[in-house]
């Protein structure tokens, strides 16, 4: 049996090859097999509170396409505010499957974590609150080209059982989204096993896990910067 991607890297990072080199060939090879991205809602319940929302009992879900993917290495870029309104952003702890997963155990959910990193689930507002208000789907919000920024993936077996797992958002070096995984309402296991009682989840598929309170509107020039751990990611937005 071949090795994942994520041994690999891990592997190539063991042996002294180049780092960024071994990164870049790895996220190269994930990206191209994403079949799906998969969302979750109000997984905060203070992120719920500040939109106004309900905190819901079951995961909401709702997906992105692979094509709306993009590497945090790269610019991030707004559609054009005057013709589609305010985007904002979203931080999000992500996970990437390296097996299938259907009817999961806790137990399988685990053992299917392939790679762990952040990523902005990009929302066109306006947009999304206007096609909410006729009682229409709003992919047109959330599934545009960019939509959804990634950072590195990381070996998961540096982060545990994933339930103590603290991020950042900063913007413009202010502190903007201060994450932790424990006040999640539904931990990411448990997310993993619901999600695959709803539909299958196949290896390379991603799930972007919700996002903490402090979501807001992004600003051509802003400094993005995405810290995980040790591990940090900076982009401009234009």
């Amino acid at each position: 049996m071949s090795q994942s991607p994520h041994v690999s890297l891990a592997n190539a990072i063991a042996a002294g090859v180049n780092q960024e080199q071994s990164v870049n060939n790895h996220n190269d090879s994930l990206r191209a097999t994403i079949g799906k991205v998969v969302c979750v809602g109000r997984n905060y319940a203070a992120h719920a509170a500040e939109l106004g929302n309900e905190v819901p009992s079951s995961p909401i879900l709702f997906m992105k396409p692979a094509s709306s993917v993009v590497s945090m290495r790269s610019d991030v870029i707004r559609p054009n505010p005057e013709q589609f309104g305010e985007t904002h952003y979203e931080t999000e702890l992500c996970i990437q499957l390296s097996a299938d997963l259907s009817m999961a155990t806790i137990e399988q959910a685990q053992q299917a974590i392939g790679g762990v990193t952040l990523g902005l689930d990009l929302t066109l507002r306006d947009l999304q609150s206007k096609l909410k208000e006729k009682g229409h789907p709003w992919e047109r919000a959330k599934c545009f080209d960019g939509a959804c920024v990634l950072a590195d993936w990381l070996d998961p077996q540096a982060f545990g059982n994933l339930q103590n797992v603290q991020y950042q958002l900063t913007i413009n070096d202010k502190l903007t989204q201060d994450g932790d995984s424990a006040l999640m309402l539904f931990p990411v296991y448990e997310l993993l096993v619901n999600i695959s009682h709803a539909f299958n989840l196949q290896a390379g598929d991603v799930i972007m896990t919700g996002t903490p309170s402090g979501v807001g509107v992004l600003q051509a020039g802003d400094k993005l910067t995405l810290t995980l751990g040790a591990h940090e990611w900076t982009s401009p937005v234009r």
